[in-house]
């Protein structure tokens, strides 16, 4: 294992991240920003569970690759540390993708109905869906992303 090049996301301090939102990295023309909804290493253990996690992205994914912005989004899906998420954007402009993800998550809070994908044809984990955790989580995120300017860079010690 000493020959590996060490990957960008272990080189950030994850005690210095807040909720928010990030440039994770930039390769060629697609941005890879990181949707941070929780605080890593929280002592509390204030993570998201699955349903969360599974819910906010079935959501998020679907209303996002129906934006303007949708054409260009590559990936969207969760931290495997339960912490967040990752969104992959072609041609990215920061300030535009930040308005797309809070008309999203204002989307998500907003709608009514079943959550897309909740049919058994349509995923892996139907059962594990819940629209009033996405829209909690939702709620939650966008006030952290509402309470500050963002110049989209990790903090430094």
């Amino acid at each position: 294992m000493d020959n590996l090049t060490r990957i960008a996301s272990f080189s950030v301090d994850h005690d210095l991240i807040t909720e928010g939102i990030y440039v994770s990295r930039i390769d060629g023309d697609v941005t890879t920003y990181d949707l941070r909804t929780r605080v890593p290493n929280n002592a509390e253990c204030d993570y998201m569970s699955n349903l969360t996690m599974h819910s906010l992205e079935h959501l998020f994914a679907t209303y996002v690759r129906n934006s303007e912005i949708g054409t260009r989004v590559i990936y969207f899906g969760p931290m495997g540390c339960q912490t967040g998420f990752y969104l992959l954007v072609r041609d990215a402009d920061n300030s535009e993708t930040l308005r797309v993800v809070k008309a999203t998550l204002e989307r998500i809070i907003a709608h009514e109905g079943s959550v897309p994908g909740a049919e058994r044809k349509e995923c892996g984990n139907y059962k594990n869906l819940d629209l009033g955790a996405a829209k909690a989580e939702a709620e939650r995120y966008l006030a952290a992303l509402n309470s500050r300017e963002w110049n989209f860079k990790y903090p430094e010690a």
